[in-house]
């Protein structure tokens, strides 16, 4: 097939729209449901994403993809109790492919509500099983057990977009598009990021780049390849905890990013894990509770009685000290930027959310200055010495 029409563009009011090959057939092919324009934009973007992830690491990969962003990436990694927990997965049936995209999901579950899917290898019965009960769009991968086909058909009743990508395509090595009716031209971006990426220019005091601390700058960098520039996003355990997509200051980026990191760790109190929800509630009312209750608003909602709603009992305040404390506990975090950052002050912000190793184009006139901060807190810094913007 050379073409494909879609529902419409980016709005409703955007149409004819279609998706076509000036050369050779479609590279994917729709097993379900009806794409749109969006829908599409996020699969490529995402689907790049995990297949170079896999390429990088060895691991299986997934991205949950908004707004042609990610929500998420992450490789598969086991899962520790308390993660199955905060990703509510306790008793499911984890194969290498579902951990990727449950930790994937799980590094902003609010960001993450009606998601694109993205997958590095076969979605297996227990990853379709997943993204089953969740709110999801789409998702797009390799290949489909028949058994997990026949779980997506049924979802969004039987509207679920179910794509499989020909792992065999290759784009062509320039890449255009049009805005306002003007075609721009460059070449793809190709630069490969790998293990020795990290370890070629370390310029602070501490050059203890660990193993997993490489795999973690592999994830960040490959995930900011793929998110809307300016971009930062913090990393731990093989998953995206913190993106920061396309702010116009670097620092709102680092600031961004860091807070939602933040509250994946808060996510992790036993304050928070011990919450008494009511029966049967719905899990995007079970997160959003959950943000409320980790954040500045909590004494408000507790006072105003909105609590009735989705507990059973009033819970014990988390207060901001309580708080303080238990981010002070963060350790061990990677942090990747797509271009250097211009000013230390990006760095203090890292430091509040754990942030231990750190890579960066590298470049800036202030280099010095954003080295000596790093130093002052024992971070070992890579420049990786290109820079990563997508648009």
């Amino acid at each position: 097939m050379k073409e494909l029409e879609l529902k419409y563009g980016c709005n409703p009011n955007q149409k004819p729209a279609r998706v076509f090959m000036k050369e050779g057939e479609l590279p994917f092919t729709v097993l379900n449901g009806k794409p749109g324009y969006i829908n599409l934009l996020d699969a490529f973007n995402s689907w790049q994403l995990v297949r170079e992830l896999k390429e990088a690491t060895g691991l299986p990969a997934a991205a949950s993809f908004k707004h042609v962003s990610p929500a998420g990436a992450a490789v598969s990694v086991p899962l520790s109790d308390v993660e199955k927990q905060i990703y509510f997965v306790e008793g499911v049936e984890l194969t290498p492919m579902s951990t990727a995209y449950i930790r994937a999901r799980g590094s902003d579950r609010m960001s993450s509500y009606g998601d694109f899917a993205a997958l590095s290898d076969e979605c297996d019965e227990a990853t379709a099983a997943y993204l089953a009960r969740e709110v999801s769009d789409g998702v797009v991968a390799p290949s489909y057990a028949p058994e997990a086909l026949e779980i997506l058909k049924k979802k969004k009743k039987g509207n679920y977009l179910v794509m499989q990508m020909d792992v065999n395509y290759k784009p062509e090595e320039m890449e255009t598009k049009e805005v306002f009716g003007i075609t721009f031209e460059q070449l793809r971006n190709n630069f490969p990021i790998n293990r020795e990426l990290f370890l070629q220019n370390i310029p602070t005091k501490n050059k203890n780049m660990t193993d997993d601390a490489i795999r973690d700058l592999i994830v960040a960098m490959i995930t900011l390849k793929y998110t809307q520039s300016n971009s930062v996003c913090y990393v731990k355990g093989g998953q995206a905890i913190g993106i920061g997509a396309g702010q116009q200051s670097r620092v709102h980026c680092t600031r961004l990013a860091g807070n939602k990191a933040d509250n994946w760790f808060l996510r992790q109190n036993p304050k928070v894990l011990n919450l008494p929800f009511v029966e049967g509630i719905r899990r995007p009312d079970r997160d959003n509770a959950i943000d409320v209750y980790i954040s500045d608003d909590c004494d408000d909602v507790l006072r105003d009685g909105e609590w009735q709603r989705v507990f059973t009992e009033k819970p014990e305040e988390f207060t901001r000290d309580e708080r303080k404390a238990w981010l002070a506990q963060m350790s061990g975090v990677a942090l990747g930027s797509d271009a250097f950052f211009p000013f230390g002050d990006n760095i203090e912000r890292a430091h509040r959310s754990g942030v231990e190793y750190v890579a960066e184009a590298g470049g800036s006139v202030r280099d010095d200055n954003v080295i000596e901060t790093a130093d002052r807190y024992n971070m070992c810094m890579a420049f990786i010495g290109m820079r990563l913007f997508h648009h």
